[in-house]
């Protein structure tokens, strides 16, 4: 459908003022949508239930559609061939399984100040997967793409309102796409589950969450750039409302520590017993291999490297690093930072934008040793 606006309905966005708590509007959000437990993170692959998971509107309900066989894909716009493609028509093409490290735009960003108000992340948007589904070159490759087409545009079943605009979730790509972008059908060996996208999302390696879009339903290729509202609206990097900003794409790097110990069961304080501490966490980059994971025992004054695990056959996953520590009694705080390949590294100040976008401020565990 056409994107519209809607009189009365939904608000522009805001920073919190001063001192303002999150409200009840933003515990609604972190209700519906879930993060990984960060003890999580042991498995290499991250549990369909242990994914983090981010719905903008509703969950679709598709799947009287798709038993009944009446769900298609529709591939259309400046192409050769239009194609309507059912489950078992994209199920029979070959397949290939990547995985894939996905990560929310807006992680961290309920540890900014003045904090954007939207859904409060803390650091635990993440998983980790393996998506089978056809490659997204497949399918335009059979459409035929025409010379004049400069983007491919795709449609999820969920639909609502944000902002006052009344839409159907639409993102873009460049074209030619990457070779391994998917339209995935499977995750972790199993059908999508519904929060996941059942029956068809895509799946864009190395880019934020808002770029693998649920549900699909229809890609259409157009020769100019798509202006939708999660394209050209939401999405940017923006430091004030006027600011056209800038879009967000691939991820910054990131390291993240399984919490040691054990936790107090409201601060989720962590405890620890004196002597060696094996430190393990993951650590990832839309823009390359992580080369680098430091640790600190102090609260940043001191850096120490931490092992790092290489990537192996998964280029787009994230990587295991360990560090031994030795607590002492007493209450310390542990950081750690990643820096990957094309040089980007970790900041220990927060990059603020309105829209609590890639924040990959270091991570902090407070720790008492006792």
């Amino acid at each position: 459908m056409q994107e519209r606006s809607l009189d009365g309905v939904g608000a522009p966005s805001r920073v919190a003022a001063a001192g303002e708590g999150i409200g009840q509007d933003e515990l609604a959000l972190a209700a519906r949508n879930h993060g990984l437990p960060l003890e999580a993170m042991r498995y290499e692959v991250t549990p369909a239930g242990l994914h983090y998971v981010l719905v903008h509107y509703d969950i679709p309900d598709t799947l009287t559609e798709v038993e009944s066989d009446t769900w298609r894909l529709t591939v259309h716009g400046h192409l050769r061939l239009p194609l309507r493609l059912g489950l078992r028509e994209l199920r029979a093409l070959p397949a290939v399984t990547r995985r894939v490290t996905m990560e929310c735009a807006g992680n961290g960003r309920a540890r900014l100040s003045p904090r954007p108000v939207s859904q409060p992340w803390l650091v635990e948007a993440v998983g980790t997967a393996d998506w089978t589904g056809v490659p997204l070159r497949t399918v335009l490759a059979e459409a035929g793409v025409a010379a004049d087409a400069v983007e491919a545009v795709f449609t999820g079943a969920d639909h609502g309102v944000e902002r006052g605009v009344e839409q159907d979730y639409r993102r873009s790509l460049p074209l030619p796409v990457d070779a391994d972008v998917l339209l995935a059908h499977t995750m972790n060996g199993s059908p999508l589950p519904p929060q996941h996208g059942y029956p068809l999302r895509l799946v864009v390696p190395g880019w934020y969450g808002m770029a693998h879009v649920k549900w699909l339903r229809d890609i259409e290729l157009v020769d100019a750039p798509f202006r939708g509202f999660q394209q050209a609206v939401a999405y940017r990097y923006r430091q004030s409302p006027e600011d056209p900003g800038e879009p967000v794409t691939r991820i910054a790097p990131r390291a993240l520590l399984i919490p040691p110990g054990f936790p107090d069961f409201m601060s989720r304080t962590r405890v620890v017993h004196p002597g060696p501490v094996r430190l393990r966490g993951r650590a990832w980059s839309g823009y390359g291999a992580v080369v680098r994971v430091e640790f600190s025992a102090d609260g940043g004054r001191g850096w120490a490297d931490a092992e790092l695990l290489p990537r192996g056959a998964h280029p787009y996953a994230w990587q295991g690093w360990h560090a031994d520590w030795t607590a002492t009694p007493g209450s310390h705080t542990l950081l750690v930072r990643a820096t990957d390949g094309s040089g980007r590294t970790q900041p220990l100040e927060q990059p603020w934008n309105r829209g609590g976008f890639g924040n990959n401020l270091v991570q902090s565990v407070p720790v008492v040793c006792c």
